[in-house]
């Protein structure tokens, strides 16, 4: 299964965030992590957003909202999106959460772009969008039903999610420190 490596990562999170900041002021850089611990293959935010906080204890201008203990998932995403919007004045957000794909080579792979995230797609739920960019974990295969996609996500295998968390929150510390 071919995944993501630490390099490409990196190439790609420091391309992005660079052409969406250049000659742009924030107030904040907020790393908003998606998920929850109660599924495997939807704790990749979570587990991210935990070694995140780990590496910027302490740096001011940027947060990390959601980790294994304090999870952003579906149930609390609503006032978690009014908080940040009442707290922050123009923040940068990044956000990170797990995702699904109809091909299966995909599983391991991370995906960084421009613009929101969609949340809540796979398993058919009321959707969000927020962020200025997005990195998804590809954890599983989407197989375009609800109900077997919560299955799939139920019995990921953590090892995958761990692997793809440890390239994520090592390769954005390695690139911020190359950005600085």
């Amino acid at each position: 299964m071919p995944q993501t490596s630490m390099n490409q990562f990196i190439s790609n999170f420091s391309s992005t965030i660079c052409g969406l900041t250049t000659n742009r002021t924030y107030s904040n850089v907020i790393f908003l992590c998606i998920g929850t611990d109660r599924v495997t293959g939807d704790s990749f935010g979570p587990i991210v957003g935990y070694k995140l906080k780990k590496f910027f204890r302490g740096v001011q201008n940027v947060q990390i909202i959601g980790d294994l203990e304090n999870t952003v998932c579906n149930d609390n995403i609503e006032q978690t999106i009014n908080s940040i919007c009442k707290q922050y004045s123009n923040p940068f957000i990044i956000s990170i959460d797990s995702a699904l794909s109809k091909n299966s080579d995909n599983v391991g792979k991370i995906i960084v772009g421009k613009g929101g995230i969609i949340l809540g797609s796979s398993i058919r739920r009321e959707r969000y969008v927020i962020g200025d960019m997005y990195i998804k974990g590809i954890t599983a295969r989407d197989f375009c039903n609800s109900r077997k996609n919560f299955s799939i996500l139920q019995n990921t295998r953590l090892n995958i999610v761990i692997q793809m968390a440890d390239v994520v929150a090592n390769g954005i510390y390695e690139s911020i420190e190359i950005i600085k």
